[in-house]
């Protein structure tokens, strides 16, 4: 490699070590930087215990958050198919991800980890103690020293569930990190925009490959877990399943509550926390109830999904969905409910390339963005016609199995790839 991509590999080593001295006195004053470091302090303790009990060979996904390993199950899961004696490793940076995962055994998952900071003695010990045969990073969560240390053994690095947008500092100069880019084996990508954009830069070693959550939220809706009590209380009666509620998300939302009595509503808030749940209660004409505190005899209209690990299954009471979160950080996760086959209603974006299924779920007919209580109004009485409605549930059906199969695609090709090496 040329000396321009040496001296910004120094400057990028320099600012993590300037980082790295900074971080501890932050977490003096910040809880959630608190938390980060803490996290990390045992990786490479866990890390050589699990490897003297299980040497054998292993592969190493890296994911960025909750959202992102939902993306590579399905990835692990038909490479296991594929390689039974393969372990694998899963990685993660943030620790609301991590905390998440941690709390129970996951399927086809042997070990589970933060990431170290992507300082380059870090790196290389995590690669020379892991020593994995094989590497998938998911989406866009590309860490250049840990990167840098995989090829410098020659460990083949792919990218998985990829989707860039034009302002991704890979794209938008000829620098350090599209350089970083270039060291990957191969990229799988989720739409063709992403090949447009890898190929505007000489990229060639890519192809699409599909979004791997609509494996993922096929599998779930094929078997979720079941929850007797909420079917009995459901009945024949419609239902709304709210995902992700956020204060902004509610303040549309009681309005078309208190107006529709006839519906059961199931509202999973994004923050747990007491307070936002009782004032949402307060101003729902409707009886609710939290679900921790529920009385099955009793009569209530409102369901507050007071934990954690429900969600995904509860979609499959619903007539309709609403998914928060659009108004806020972030859109939830749309795909789960569509994997359903039932339409989706979500805020307006503030940042619609960010999530970009969110417009293609509208292209094809099964999505509705709202801005305002009218808005939500309109879009809920257009979805209590039975014609449009059964229109609008077949194309999130035809949607969701049109897209089946980019796990498969993506072992198949990377087995094809490891072969020729």
């Amino acid at each position: 490699m040329n000396g321009y991509f040496w001296r910004m590999n120094w400057f990028y080593r320099l600012g993590l070590f300037v980082l790295s001295v900074l971080l501890p006195v932050a977490e003096i004053f910040i809880p959630k930087i608190r938390h980060f470091l803490q996290g990390r302090k045992s990786i490479f303790q866990n890390l050589i215990e699990f490897r003297k009990t299980n040497s054998g060979p292993i592969a190493w996904f890296h994911v960025a958050s909750l959202g992102e390993y939902e993306q590579a199950r399905p990835v692990i899961a038909e490479l296991k198919k594929s390689r039974p004696e393969l372990m694998v490793a899963v990685s993660f940076f943030s620790p609301s991800g991590y905390d998440n995962v941690i709390k129970k055994t996951q399927p086809n998952v042997d070990f589970i980890t933060y990431l170290p900071l992507d300082r380059k003695s870090l790196a290389v010990r995590f690669v020379e103690t892991l020593n994995p045969e094989l590497v998938f990073f998911v989406k866009y969560d590309l860490w250049p020293q840990h990167i840098l240390a995989l090829k410098a053994t020659g460990i083949p690095v792919f990218l998985v569930s990829a989707s860039f947008r034009p302002d991704h500092i890979y794209f938008r100069s000829d620098g350090f990190f599209r350089k970083i880019l270039f060291q990957l084996d191969y990229i799988f990508t989720q739409n063709q925009q992403s090949i447009q954009l890898l190929n505007s830069i000489g990229f060639e070693k890519a192809e699409v490959a599909g979004d791997t959550r609509f494996d993922r939220v096929m599998a779930t809706a094929s078997s979720p877990k079941e929850f007797p009590d909420i079917k009995k209380w459901v009945g024949n009666k419609p239902a709304v399943v709210v995902g992700s509620a956020w204060e902004e998300d509610m303040q549309i939302l009681i309005p078309l509550i208190n107006s529709h009595p006839d519906y059961c509503w199931i509202i999973a808030p994004h923050d747990l926390s007491p307070q936002p749940m009782k004032d949402w209660a307060d101003s729902i004409s409707l009886e609710s109830s939290r679900y921790s505190k529920w009385n099955r005899e009793s009569t209530v209209d409102v369901l507050f999904i007071d934990n954690i690990g429900m969600l995904s299954s509860l979609f499959q009471f619903a007539r309709v969905a609403y998914v928060g979160g659009a108004f806020g950080k972030g859109l939830h996760n749309i795909l789960e409910p569509v994997g359903f086959g039932i339409p989706v209603i979500f805020g307006k974006l503030r940042k619609s390339e960010k999530f970009p299924e969110a417009a293609q779920s509208q292209r094809e007919g099964c999505g509705f963005e709202v801005e305002n209580v009218e808005a939500l109004k309109a879009v809920f009485e257009r979805l209590e016609q039975e014609d449009f409605y059964k229109k609008s549930a077949e194309s999130a059906q035809f949607w969701v199995k049109s897209n089946l199969g980019a796990a498969e695609k993506i072992i198949e090709k990377v087995t094809k790839l490891m072969l020729r090496k």
